[in-house]
């Protein structure tokens, strides 16, 4: 067994940065080596940002990238902060030429070519030269609208029709999240935000879409189509991130299209909101597989998203820093499992 804890540092202290930070404290064999914010948290411990007290650990001061970032600090940096490949390029790309691991919840990250083949080159470019790995991934994009249905695919002989749905809640997300869906805006706003290209709704259809085309051999015939619409809801509710009041917008309805050879083959349905349960939508998870043999999967409720993410990054550790270094996507890794034991028993000796 590797002799030393594993080193983490942590990139981005909101919503998942956090859950990641408290999650990582209960796990054995592994230890945060540093965190990067910004603002007023930087000089502070980490533990002034957390539900967990420091007790006899060794306390965590929140620093600057700079400050935080040094070569070979880390085993790994999570990095929690953007949504997009190219908002997200410059700080991988700062680790990486540390000579240090990256696992990002940026939603493009989870199948970058997809949007961005040049900077998916770049990327891989940059962490072969320095001997680490680059992964993007979390519940979705990364796992539950795509990993999982390439999984279940492994049962059928052809396939015909794929479906994927998840209606899901997103309370756990923090502020950037609601900004993308606009949640708390009027219609009116959203529809205006919408027409002007500010929501970005989901984040992942053309990934995952993408991610499955290519592992089954499909070549799309167009650019994945997708469609968005406000949840308007009819009560008042409220997250730690955000307040809808009731004739506002809730979250919204996302409709993905996967085409090959013009005829619709890989179906995304995707509507989420905050507190869907205030008006009783209950959430859930299905995949729908037309092929020989057909595969009919529902989960209910939905596998939550911040837990769900939180779990991804954490148990991809020890699979990014096992990996040959590049690039790399859920389709070119070992499948995530929860690690239980000692994180240094999931690490290959060198």
């Amino acid at each position: 067994m590797r002799k030393e804890n594993v080193k983490i540092i942590i990139w981005g202290l909101g919503a998942m940065g956090k859950g990641m930070a408290e999650a990582l404290l209960a796990k054995k064999g592994v230890d945060i080596v540093g965190v990067v914010g910004r603002g007023n948290k930087v000089g502070k411990s980490m533990y002034d940002f957390l539900d967990v007290k420091r007790g006899n650990r060794k306390d965590v001061i929140i620093g600057t990238r700079d400050e935080v970032i040094t070569e070979k600090a880390s085993d790994l940096v999570l990095l929690a902060t953007d949504s997009y490949t190219r908002n997200a390029f410059d700080k991988m790309k700062f680790c990486l030429e540390k000579k240090i691991n990256v696992i990002t919840t940026a939603e493009e990250m989870s199948y970058p070519k997809a949007k961005e083949p040049e900077l998916t080159k770049e990327l891989d470019k940059i962490a072969k030269e320095n001997g680490v790995t680059v992964l993007g991934t979390g519940i979705n994009p990364g796992l539950i609208m795509d990993l999982l249905v390439v999984i279940l695919t492994g049962a059928c002989l052809d396939v015909d029709h794929i479906k994927a749905e998840r209606v899901n809640s997103l309370s756990p997300f923090g502020t950037t999240v609601m900004h993308e869906q606009g949640v708390g805006t009027t219609v009116e706003e959203f529809n205006q935000k919408m027409k002007e290209g500010k929501l970005a709704g989901h984040v992942g259809f053309a990934e995952s879409v993408n991610m499955i085309a290519d592992a089954l051999g499909w070549k799309l015939s167009k650019k994945v189509e997708q469609t968005m619409a406000p949840i308007v809801s009819k009560v008042y509710r409220k997250t730690p991130y955000v307040e809808v009041q009731p004739g506002d917008v809730a979250g919204c309805k996302m409709l993905g299209y996967g085409y090959v050879d013009n005829e619709l083959k890989i179906e995304m349905v995707h509507p989420q909101q905050v507190e869907p349960q205030l008006e009783g939508t209950n959430t859930g998870d299905y995949i729908t597989i037309k092929g020989t043999p057909n595969i009919n999967m529902s989960n209910k409720p939905e596998v939550p998203g911040g837990i769900g993410t939180i779990a991804m990054c954490i148990n991809m550790i020890p699979q990014v820093i096992n990996s040959r270094p590049g690039l790399k996507t859920m389709l070119d890794l070992p499948v995530p499992r929860a690690i239980m034991g000692d994180m240094r028993e999931f690490i290959e000796e060198e």
